[in-house]
This record gives structure tokens, sequence and C-alpha cells, in this order.
């Protein structure tokens, strides 16, 4: 049985905890181990690349305009602004589809940003590579304000590296005059031509978060290093002609303007446009019960930075309480921040496709870290894609 890690999460903190779970058919003891990105100090590595060199920023000290690269839809805009206000900087963002979709651009060099926002698995790889600098604690005072449950994440021992930002689940939302009013929360409605084949669904343009899907329905580990399990995945993506679109960033739109029916993606994407639509009541949030992702992003500073300083104010600025909590009342996903509890919106906290109920929280996991089988997801999953 492989160690995996596993969520508990609360209505204002995620607690994580090595749990065992056997998932589908032994696939020789290939499970994936998070890596352990601990450790880097004067440049040595950590089996990996040379680590970039820290700098030394105080409180609140900039050094330029800000260049923030993130995930679509993910930051409020007013936040942005009142960034760039208060410390007297121009604040840009830019966004990215997928974690391979953004290390790809570092690898080829064409990341001018600063603050990078990676999900977990992504964090240790890009560790391992060498691409993000340590962080100075001493400028991001606020990093107190993390829920302690995160504060000693797999992927990043002691927070070196990350901060994180938010946290959250990846689903399906779907249209109830389409499914009928109670839809069994299974993959199926991606996967089973008896549930899917009549309907228009779009599925996430993300290699492991799409072959993830197809692993937990067929029973496998999302974190397989078969290469017979994740082939098995992919063709099962491939035979969903059903599937009108891979998108990462228009799935919630095309649910509610009735362009589909189905659509894979990520909670708060999908609840935050539920929750504005003329007729909430037509569309659910489904949490599948043959096992999901949840995932922690987190705020990261490129090695490459020209403005480390001005990095890590936006960063503290972000692990503010009040600020936290306008950010999560705006995305509609969990915060890890602690201190932000208290201003978060009631309707928020106790929404349980935000902040998921216990029953729920038992199939939840993390996407890690493959090796060398992140090629394999990324190669098949195009190759599935048409």
């Amino acid at each position: 049985m492989r160690v995996r890690w596993v969520a508990v999460l609360t209505a204002g903190a995620l607690a994580l905890a090595g749990c065992g779970r056997e998932v589908g058919a032994d696939d020789g003891g290939d499970g994936a181990a998070a890596t352990d990105a601990a450790g880097a100090e004067d440049g040595a590595d950590d089996g990996g690349a040379e680590q970039p060199q820290a700098v030394e920023c105080e409180e609140g000290e900039t050094d330029g305009d800000l260049l923030f690269y993130n995930w679509s839809d993910y930051m409020d805009p007013d936040l942005l602004t009142a960034f760039g206000e208060e410390f007297g900087v121009t604040a840009t963002e830019d966004n990215y589809t997928s974690n391979e979709a953004l290390l790809a651009q570092i690898r080829a060099g064409g990341a001018d940003y600063d603050v990078i926002v990676p999900s977990d698995y992504m964090v240790a790889i890009m560790i391992e590579e060498g691409v993000l600098l340590p962080l100075d604690k001493d400028a991001v005072p606020n990093a107190s304000n993390v829920d302690e449950a995160f504060a000693e994440p797999p992927y990043d021992p002691d927070l070196t590296y990350t901060l994180p930002y938010q946290w959250g689940t990846t689903g399906i939302g779907v249209d109830l005059e389409a499914t009928g009013p109670d839809p069994e929360a299974t993959w199926g409605w991606l996967f089973d031509p008896d549930m899917a084949g009549d309907l228009s669904i779009s599925m996430l343009d993300d290699p492991r978060e799409t072959i993830g899907a197809a692993l937990y329905y067929l029973g496998y580990d999302p974190n397989t290093q078969s290469e017979e399990e994740i082939q098995e995945a992919a063709d099962l993506v491939a035979e969903a002609d059903w599937v009108t679109t891979f998108t990462s960033d228009q799935y919630p739109e095309l649910l509610l303007t009735g362009e589909t029916e189905i659509g894979h993606g990520y909670s708060g994407n999908i609840l935050d446009n539920i929750y504005g639509a003329d007729d909430p009541d037509r569309y659910a949030y489904l949490i599948p019960e043959e096992g999901a992702t949840i995932w922690t992003d987190n705020m990261a500073i490129l090695g490459s930075s020209q403005h480390p300083c001005t990095a890590h104010a936006f960063i503290n600025f972000i692990l503010d309480a009040e600020n936290g909590a306008q950010l999560t009342n705006w995305t509609f996903y969990a915060s890890p921040n602690a201190a932000a509890t208290e201003f978060i919106d009631e309707e928020v906290l106790e929404d349980p496709a935000i902040y998921p109920d216990e029953d729920v929280r038992e199939n939840l996991y993390f996407l890690e870290n493959t090796g060398e089988s992140e090629i394999l997801y990324t190669d098949l999953f195009t190759r599935a894609q048409g």
C-alpha cells in the first residue's frame, strides 16, 4: 500500500495527514512519492539544479513594478489596484492555463515575471529545477497568518520557497435540466457513454487533471507511474467523442450559456459563475465519489525576478487577514489564511462545495510529482485530444 497525502478540511483550515489507500489494480509498486525539497543551502541542490541565492528585503520594500503570472479569474482586480496604490507601483497580471504551460514557458526563458502561482506537485518540480527564489521570511511577517495545517506541506517542507494562496477541489459543473435534479456524483458524466453520450461536455486542458479524472474513474491512483494505467486513462479521454472542447478558462461560461451541459473544472470558478447566474438553482457542482483532486496553489517568486522585494511585499499583502478574506470572498475558493477566517462571508464558510463535508474529504487527493512520468502524462494527453 502506498502512502498518499489526504486532506482533512475544516471550515477555516486544511490539515494534512499521511494515509495509505489502495486504489484500483496493483501498479507494480510504481507509486509516486512527494518530492522532498527541503535543505537547499548555499546554492547546493536537492538532487536537482542549483538553487537561486536568497535576497534580503525590508518589510514593505519595493524595487520596481510587479509582474504577476496567475491562473485566470483568480485575483480580485481591486486587490491588485489596492496593492499598486499602497506601494506606489504598477501591478500587472497575465494568465496561464495549466501548471505544465507555466513550466514550459519558464523552461523556454519566456516567463519574465515576479510572482507565480504553481500548484503543489508543480512546486516540487520547480524546486528540483532550481527556478524558485528562497523566501526572505523577515519581509513577509504575515506568513504567521497561514494556518498551521499548511506549515509543512510535502512539496515544500517549512515553506522555504512558497506560501499558500488558495485551495480547492477539481470536479464537475452540471446543468440539472440535462442531468436531472439529483445527479450522481461520478466521473461517469465525463466517461460513461450511457451518461455522457448525448451531452455536450468540456474537459480541462490540463494533462494531470484530465488524465487524473480518468484514472479516478478507472479506480487507479491519479499519481500512478504505470505506463499501462496512464495509457488506459488516456484512451478513455480519447474515446470521449462527446467532448466539444478542452479548456481551462472558458468552461464556466460555456456551461451557463448552454453551449455545454457538463463542465470539468475547478470549484471556485464554477461556483462563482453559478452564484452569479440568473437561475443558480439550475446548476450544481459535484465532487465525484470515486475520488477527486484537492490542490493548494502557492505564491512563489521566480529566481529570475527583476523585482524580488516588490514580490515579497505583494505576497505579504495577500497574506494580510482582510486581504486574504477579500480574495476568498471574490474567488469562492477556500483560504489557507487562518487569520482571514473571521472576515470571510458566512455563506462561503458554510458551503460544502467550498469547504467539503467529512465524508467527501476522505476521497480527496493531491496530485504529486511523478518524476519522469510527467512527460508521459503530457504526451499521452496531447495525443488523446486529437
